[in-house]
Order: C-alpha cells, then structure tokens, then sequence
C-alpha cells in the first residue's frame, strides 16, 4: 500500500485538479446561459429578447393574464363559458333584452329556480343553474338605472362585477361572459359603463387567479368596437 501512494498519489492529485477545473467550466458556462438574452418574436414577428430564463418565466405567465380577457360580438346564450352573467331586474323573474334571451333559452327551470332566490338588489349577485344553455351556471346581477350619474350608479355598476366574480370564485367557475351590464334600456352611457367593466374585471383578475377567462360578449358592432378600443387602452 505505501508502494501505491508513492506511484499514484500525483496522478490522483492531478486528475482531482483536472476534473475540479472542468466542474468550475462547466458551472460557469451554466451560470452564462442562465442569465443570457432568450430572444423571441413577437404576434408581429418582431424580434425581442427576455433577460434571462427567470425573465421569461415571468413574461409568460404576464402574457396569460393579458390573454385573460376578451371582447366578441354575438349571443351571450350561444357562449360555451362555466358561466354566463345576465343582465337582470330586481326580481330575477326575466324581463327584456339579455335577461329575457337568457331566460328564453335556459327554459322553464331557469324562472323556477330564480322564483326560490327572493330577487336580488341593485349591485348584487346571485347564481342558479345554467339548464338548457351550454353554460353551466347563470350568474344574475342587477345593474343599476341610469338617472344622471348622481345615485351611485357608478359604484353599483361596479360592484354588479365585483359580485359576479366573487360568486363565481365561490362557485368554483373559471370562464365567464359578461354582457354589457345596464348599457342597453337602463340607459348607462356606453363608454362610461365600459371602463367600469373592463377595469374591475381587470382589477379583479390580478388579485384572483382562479378565473382563467372572462370575455364581454357585444350584441352589436357599436358596443364591440368600444369594447375593444377600451380594452386596449387599459391594456
């Protein structure tokens, strides 16, 4: 044994030095790349660059809460979501507009189990099965009148989508549609009443990952096209 130790005790001195080196190489080379510029291409396929891996993971996970919302013009009724809001009246028992499209296309049972609910105030939510339409749940509201901007229908639009979203929360729904809550006869002007919408939602969204989409779902072009430019301007 001492015979070994005298012939190979520099080569092992040599070989802990050589393979030391390379292991330092090696992490270097990690620690380089790690922190090294990802480029990528953006929708206009522009070329950018993160600043490193734990940028990107950052940028990505933004993108999906960017994506989080949407604007389409069509049938709120025709919209495959967990949930879907209806614009509704005080007593919940249907009416004009969206609230009486909802209810004409959930069927019979919808108006049933509403009349088991006791109405629902001006601001508030509440939530019934969806029954015959491809949502599963309905989520009614009740927007508030338009009478000049003096009775709080600033606060209480606001609150129709706070609500809506804090029952769907507890519902555990994680798409919903909304309509243009109280833009149509309750006569909110439409600009106003959209930058409502869109910056609760968009507030709200921040702080609760658990609704991965919410869409505003325009019933005409006027109403999309104002949704839309909105959306980007609070974007």
């Amino acid at each position: 044994m001492p015979a070994c130790k005298a012939t190979c005790g520099p080569y092992s001195r040599w070989f802990f030095a050589l393979s030391f080196s390379i292991s330092s190489q090696i992490c270097e080379l990690l620690y380089v790349w790690a922190a090294a510029p990802i480029f990528c291409r953006d929708e206009f396929g522009r070329r950018g660059c993160s600043s490193s891996l734990g940028d990107l993971a950052a940028t990505v996970e933004g993108d999906m809460r960017e994506g989080a919302t949407e604007v389409v013009q069509g049938d709120i009724t025709k919209q495959k979501m967990d949930a879907i809001v209806n614009a509704a009246n005080t007593s919940l028992l249907g009416g004009g507009g969206v609230d009486g499209a909802i209810h004409r296309a959930a069927g019979p049972e919808l108006v049933a189990e509403c009349r088991t609910l006791g109405g629902c105030p001006t601001g508030e939510a509440k939530i019934t099965r969806g029954y015959r339409l491809p949502a599963r749940w309905v989520i009614h509201t009740v927007g508030p009148v338009w009478q000049g901007g003096k009775r709080r229908e600033d606060e209480l639009l606001a609150r129709c989508y706070r609500r809506s979203l804090e029952v769907a929360v507890s519902n555990g729904v994680r798409s919903v549609a909304f309509p243009a809550i109280s833009a149509g006869i309750y006569g909110f002007p439409l600009e106003r009443a959209t930058r409502i919408a869109v910056g609760e939602v968009r507030a709200f969204l921040e702080k609760n990952p658990a609704v991965e989409k919410v869409i505003f779902v325009c019933f005409d072009r006027h109403t999309y096209d104002c949704y839309t430019r909105v959306l980007a301007e609070i974007s």
